[in-house]
């Protein structure tokens, strides 16, 4: 689901950067050109991140970060005050992350992001295909039917499930589950994925990618 994005900044080609920016990456941004402006369109809906200016007419975007900092949006200052004093200030009063005029848009984007995965709930559960994993009660299901994982096959699943679609070396998934340093035996590593994949019916879902490790491979429907 595309998230949506406040950006509070009255210079408008600036605004128009961010805005085609962040919509090419799949945002959903509406734009304020004031300070009023940006208190009337923030109280009007749920904003899942407020880019904001400190230097606005109408009302102080210190004001404005106080106030959308205390209702637990994320924020992320926008701003050509650039000296550390206001970027410890602006942090202190809540703001996520601070940006300095100008930026680079790949920086913008990467800062985005990282505010993103950083407030984000965490997730409770997660479903692919017939698989119903559930993080607070440690269940799994299949097809309705409760599957019974070991401690380390659990925690294995979560780690290949936290980074899914992304190639996990044999090193990262056997010290990130057992906790220990990795020598090279890759045997207690390769019988628990055979074990996951046969329990959870995950042979072409769990693929190994060779000479590295292993990725959980989800496809879009």
């Amino acid at each position: 689901m595309a998230l949506n994005v406040l950006i509070i900044e009255d210079d408008k080609n600036i605004s128009r950067l961010i805005g085609t920016t962040l919509s090419g990456e799949g945002f959903l941004c509406d734009f304020a050109y004031d300070g009023l402006e940006g208190e009337s369109k923030y109280v009007s809906k749920k904003w899942d991140l407020v880019l904001l200016d400190l230097m606005l007419p109408g009302l102080s975007g210190y004001e404005l970060l106080e106030y959308i900092s205390s209702m637990q949006t994320p924020v992320i200052v926008i701003s050509a005050m650039v000296e550390v004093s206001d970027r410890i200030r602006g942090l202190k009063m809540g703001a996520d992350d601070y940006l300095c005029k100008p930026f680079q848009v790949g920086e913008l984007i990467a800062r985005v992001e990282a505010v993103i995965r950083r407030t984000a709930p965490p997730e409770t559960a997660f479903s692919y295909r017939d698989v119903t994993v559930n993080y607070a009660s440690r269940t799994v299901t299949k097809g309705g039917v409760e599957v019974q994982l070991t401690a380390k096959e659990f925690e294995l699943l979560k780690v290949l499930i936290a980074n899914k679609n992304v190639a996990m070396s044999r090193k990262q998934l056997y010290e990130q589950v057992w906790e220990e340093e990795y020598f090279g035996d890759t045997r207690t590593l390769d019988n628990h994925i055979k074990k996951l994949r046969h329990k959870l019916g995950f042979d072409d879902v769990i693929v190994t990618v060779f000479r590295i490790g292993y990725r959980l491979e989800i496809t879009e429907a």
